[in-house]
């Protein structure tokens, strides 16, 4: 028998439906905010530990003598600075793997580069002992550390993001974020325990703490990492990104398709994020080093080493309650108008510094108050960051373009930010560094209000 014709007229193909990722249990969700809060928290610590140590402990180990505080501590923001200039290629390297391997794996790889160049750095020879070749070494593993936060953070805040409950990705993307908050907060206190028990003193370089003791933070560094390894082989690969090979929607080249096609959300995130790294490197490292500075030079209050760590480690409560408050409000009324509140109420911060950071007037309550607000504000303003930056962008390049956003800010924000601070401090004194609090914020408004709400977003469907 012969089949009969078929009618080309009113034949139709039944069209391809675009099925959405399957939905994850409430079992894998909860390893994913176990996995990326610790990833994150150990990248955290591994940098705060720098950038603690570079205010009082690398100025005076691993560069020549200065006959000026601030010389030396430019010289060690300097160096701060270089792993923000690598991060933009960590997040380039590790994003093309994340685009087209996965999330997991390449998570792995940059928790790795992050701890190994920690550890690395317990162990390099002083000024005293290898001359320029101390911090020649010093500013190579700190490029390593940048390298790897480069491609940490987008990594961990697409496993969340990917894997989120409909309705609640700003909240699932909040366990990274707290990484930041409880790396501050073992990195500082570990620090404080140590020159505590140690009984270190400003101006002590011959003690058991500059002699040996600031190591120990650093080194500490290979057992959390071992840790973080161990939890993040637990996790599966995102089902959104499995969508994307499923669907062999990879790219030979996800960097090349984000400056082609993806460059105004490249723009956007950027700049969103430029005002949030400002304040939290001005709050943290800047503000520790002006607390601690010489009043006799004009350039600090003067207060105690260990008691500024005291202090600091009381406010950054603050930071801990600002991030799920964030969270909570960007789920519940969009990304724009959390973000961009805040960033009014930093402005606001910002014009206070001529009279709250006067040496003359200030006490530990006043500057402890100062410091909490500065912190709340910070929690506030990065919370919602990790859910925003990954919804600006498409699946198949989303871990390059977040992560370039990310990284490439934090060189406009926080690699200049502390060295811009010191600079200006010297200069015209703490109310300058308000206003230049006050102009970078003032941008990422600007960006903040161009960008699109991407509450109602689906990942897959970017």
């Amino acid at each position: 028998m012969v089949a009969p014709p078929v009618d080309t007229q009113t034949a139709t193909v039944a069209p391809t439906v675009d099925t959405a990722p399957r939905t994850t249990t409430r079992e894998e969700r909860r390893r994913v905010r176990f996995a990326s809060t610790i990833g994150t928290t150990i990248e955290f610590y591994d940098f705060y530990v720098y950038a603690t140590a570079a205010v009082a402990v690398l100025p005076f180990l691993f560069f020549p003598a200065s006959e000026s505080s601030t010389v030396a501590l430019l010289q060690s923001f300097a160096t701060f600075g270089l792993a923000f200039i690598a991060r933009p290629l960590g997040s380039v390297v590790f994003g093309h793997f994340g685009d087209r391997v996965g999330r997991k794996a390449t998570l792995v790889g940059a928790l790795l580069t992050m701890g190994i160049a920690t550890f690395i750095i317990g162990l390099l020879p002083t000024y005293a002992q290898a001359g320029i070749w101390a911090p020649a070494l010093l500013a190579l593993m700190r490029f390593g550390q940048g390298l790897g936060l480069g491609g940490e953070w987008s990594g961990a805040a697409l496993l969340s993001t990917e894997t989120a409950a409909k309705g609640r990705r700003a909240w699932a993307a909040m366990w990274p974020q707290l990484g930041a908050p409880f790396g501050f907060v073992l990195a500082n206190g570990l620090f404080l325990v140590l020159v505590t028990w140690l009984g270190h003193a400003r101006g002590d370089l011959e003690g058991a703490f500059m002699t040996w003791g600031w190591r120990i933070p650093f080194l500490m560094s290979a057992v959390m990492v071992a840790v973080g390894l161990w939890i993040r082989l637990q996790v599966e690969e995102t089902p959104v990104f499995q969508q994307v090979l499923d669907k062999d929607e990879k790219l030979s080249s996800p960097l090349s398709e984000v400056f082609k096609n993806g460059w105004r959300p490249l723009l956007q995130g950027t700049f969103i994020m430029v005002g949030c790294y400002t304040l939290f490197y001005i709050v943290t490292t800047w503000f520790l080093s002006y607390g601690i500075g010489n009043p006799a030079e004009g350039v600090g209050l003067g207060i105690p080493y260990v008691d500024f760590l005291k202090l600091q480690l009381v406010c950054i409560f603050g930071f801990m309650i600002g991030i799920p408050v964030a969270c909570h409000l960007a789920d519940t009324h969009g990304r724009r108008p959390v973000l961009g509140l805040t960033s009014v109420a930093i402005i606001a911060y910002g014009l206070s510094f001529r009279w709250l950071l006067n040496p003359d007037s200030f006490t530990m309550v006043s500057l402890g108050v100062f410091l909490f607000i500065g912190m709340i504000l910070m929690g506030l303003i990065f919370g919602p960051m990790s859910a925003i930056l990954p919804e600006l962008f498409p699946s198949n390049v989303r871990y390059t373009g977040s992560g370039i956003s990310y990284n490439v800010s934090s060189i406009l924000g926080a690699a200049i930010a502390p060295f811009i601070a010191t600079a200006l401090n010297a200069a015209y004194g703490p109310q300058a560094v308000g206003i230049y609090l006050v102009v970078v914020t003032a941008i990422s408004l600007a960006a903040i209000m161009w960008s699109p709400e991407t509450k109602h977003t689906e990942m897959h469907e970017v």
